[in-house]
């Protein structure tokens, strides 16, 4: 090869690839889109980082590329200022800058991952997000409050930004397959850890309220709260008269999972696997402005738990959905 010719095939590799200072190579394609991280309080932030900056660039993660983020995320949750210096260091190592403002993220991406722990935040940094007109996907929990969260959705119509929330417990091992008009039941479980800052069921539970609503629909218009120390059962009831329940568990083994009743079976959830199947739908909901999840059922999502919140707080008294 003459140098000319090494020359432009060196260049054009140095177009394609870089290599970090743990000699991982990355994707460096031209037409890559370029994705920021808004808080680095929860350890999604890191398996999403490296999942796309570690992707081959013929995968489908390939072509795009967490790029920068910005650490903050709560400064006020004990578990949260823990986590932040630590999580932040874990993400530089795959090429991500650290900024100082959402503003500064801004300027630098085509697409937003809004990560922060704390729901309590999620409105007013969303809020910059939807005006810059950034796709954005927000992690669980959408907000802290049903008014947040409507808020949020109403921004989003307004500057005309698409917007997307979910838990990865929605993509559990088996749910997606099944056909919602032949569900007449279930009971769900998974870990319910409470946060002060938070309703009970915005934390952790709400890994289970998403799994439950994947496969009920959005149509419930009472919950029931039996709240025990070291347990909550949570009982919704459906508008065509249907019942489906959530066991948030405290104490012993915990895990996610399920049981389905069908019109002609009954179906046991699998296994909880990993970030991947969430990530496989957020990638093209950047690129198509469509969300896999219709808002009115994220939004069905948050009157749950504010109304499971508001029975607990009434001894157990069944509470009427907010619409």
């Amino acid at each position: 090869m003459n140098r000319k010719k090494f020359l432009m095939s060196f260049f054009a590799f140095g177009l394609s690839y870089a290599v970090n200072a743990n000699n991982k190579v990355f994707s460096r394609q031209e037409n890559v889109k370029k994705i920021g991280i808004i808080g680095l309080d929860i350890t999604h932030a890191v398996a999403f980082t490296r999942a796309i900056n570690t992707a081959a660039s013929n995968h489908p993660y390939g072509k795009f590329r967490v790029v920068a983020a910005y650490p903050y995320g709560s400064k006020t949750i004990p578990l949260s200022i823990e986590r932040i210096p630590k999580i932040t260091q874990e993400v530089k190592q795959f090429g991500v800058s650290i900024v100082s403002s959402i503003a500064d993220l801004l300027k630098k991406v085509d697409y937003v991952f809004l990560e922060t722990n704390d729901g309590n935040l999620h409105l007013q940094q969303a809020l910059e997000v939807i005006k810059a007109k950034k796709p954005l996907f927000i992690d669980k929990p959408v907000a802290n409050s049903y008014s947040d969260a409507l808020k949020i959705f109403e921004a989003a119509k307004k500057y005309a930004c698409p917007v997307f929330s979910s838990s990865s417990l929605r993509y559990i091992t088996g749910l997606q397959e099944l056909d919602r008009a032949n569900i007449v039941g279930a009971d769900v479980y998974c870990p319910a850890v409470t946060e002060p800052s938070h309703k009970d069921l915005y934390w952790y539970g709400i890994h289970g309220v998403e799994m439950l609503f994947a496969l009920m629909g959005p149509d419930c218009h009472a919950v029931r709260t039996i709240q025990e120390q070291r347990t909550s059962l949570y009982v919704g009831e459906w508008g065509d008269g249907r019942i489906a329940s959530l066991r948030g568990i405290r104490e012993g083994k915990d895990d996610f999972g399920g049981t389905v009743f069908l019109k002609d079976r009954i179906v046991h959830l699998g296994q909880f696997m990993g970030y991947g199947p969430l990530l496989d739908k957020i990638l093209p909901f950047f690129e198509t402005g469509v969300s896999p999840v219709d808002e009115k059922e994220t939004l069905a999502i948050c009157a749950f738990i504010d109304a499971a919140e508001e029975s607990k707080l009434n001894g157990g008294k069944a509470v009427l959905l907010q619409k």
